[in-house]
């Protein structure tokens, strides 16, 4: 089996301000929910890596990974209650704001590229001002990468052999809708319970990318693994508008910078970490099979039509998303 190595940050529970041992020094908490040996995890130390090359002196990141300061919804709370400085949020988004929620439309991000090019034309325009008209400033878009599902029922080819399996998903109303259309039952729930809920029958599968599959061990409680890639999910280096706008200009600068520099690194090894991890799982024990993808995108369709006629602007999003694939 490779074994897949990140480097892990350990830190202990600072208070947001001054360092004791340097009364001058900020320190920064940035907040997640990936485990050790996850994307997110890789993602957040290579930007705490750059941004404390950056900083020197005048500040320090530090990376709580494993939701030890909060799952995702506390984290969002946390940033505007400036008890966290950073987090890292991918699906939730969309209970921010109805923008995010193109990206729960099955199948419609194509490539990393694809989404480079979506963030370069209308990342600002649409998205950081969803994110900023709700109080909160996107810094870089990492990933949590393209999505399958896992389960104790059978293998999943077409969307009818989810027909009444409990499935995880993560609190966001689109995944919900997306499931029970395909006939799952979509049963929301943070992502630090899944393990448990899956090793005591309290759900029958869930759906993440390897990365976060691989890393929360799924596979010790999880007998199939069907490759859908049915939705990519993005990952915001998400501030709080407000309390980011009080820190030292040079200090926002640096973290600017440092977000940004570290997504072509964080791209890299979410691509790898596709490779290798599927084969982990399959030499873990895991049945792989892949789904019928056409099936699922047709079986798809009355989800963009509900977007496009419920959320304002929801069609012409669609259609901007969609013509800058390449």
């Amino acid at each position: 089996m490779k074994k897949i190595v990140v480097t892990a940050l350990i830190g202990t529970a600072l208070a947001l301000g001054m360092s004791t041992a340097n009364a001058d020094k900020l320190i920064l908490k940035f907040g997640h929910v990936g485990a050790p040996g996850s994307l997110f995890e890789a993602s957040v130390n290579e930007f705490v890596k750059n941004a404390n090359a950056r900083l020197g002196d005048r500040a320090e990141v530090q990376a709580f990974g494993s939701s030890q300061l909060g799952k995702d919804k506390e984290l969002l709370q946390k940033l505007k209650l400036n008890q966290v400085t950073f987090s890292l949020p991918s699906s939730i988004m969309s209970s921010v704001a109805d923008e995010f929620g193109v990206f729960e439309m099955p199948y419609i991000i194509q490539s990393r590229d694809h989404m480079k090019a979506i963030q370069a034309d209308i990342g600002e325009e649409v998205f950081g001002a969803a994110a900023e008209a709700n109080g909160y400033k996107i810094l870089a878009y990492y990933e949590n990468g393209f999505r399958h599902i896992t389960n104790n029922t059978r293998p999943i080819d077409v969307p009818g052999d989810l027909e009444g399996i409990k499935l995880r998903t993560p609190n966001g109303e689109w995944r919900v809708k997306m499931f029970q259309l395909y006939g799952a039952n979509p049963t929301p729930m943070a992502f630090s319970e899944v393990f448990t809920a899956l090793k005591t029958d309290v759900i029958d599968g869930q759906e993440n990318p390897y990365a976060q599959i691989w890393s929360a061990k799924f596979q010790e409680v999880q007998q199939y693994l069907s490759i859908t890639g049915h939705v990519y999910t993005p990952a915001y280096v998400l501030v709080s508008a407000k309390n980011f706008a009080k820190l030292p200009e040079d200090v926002q600068s640096d973290l600017m910078a440092a977000a940004t520099e570290s997504q072509d690194a964080v791209y890299a090894m979410a691509a790898q970490l596709e490779t290798d991890l599927l084969t982990n799982l399959k030499e873990a024990g895991i049945e792989v099979n892949e789904a019928d993808k056409d099936a699922f995108i047709e079986a798809s369709k009355p989800i963009y039509e509900e977007f496009s006629s419920t959320v304002d602007g929801g069609a012409d999003l669609i259609a901007k998303v969609q013509a800058l694939a390449k």
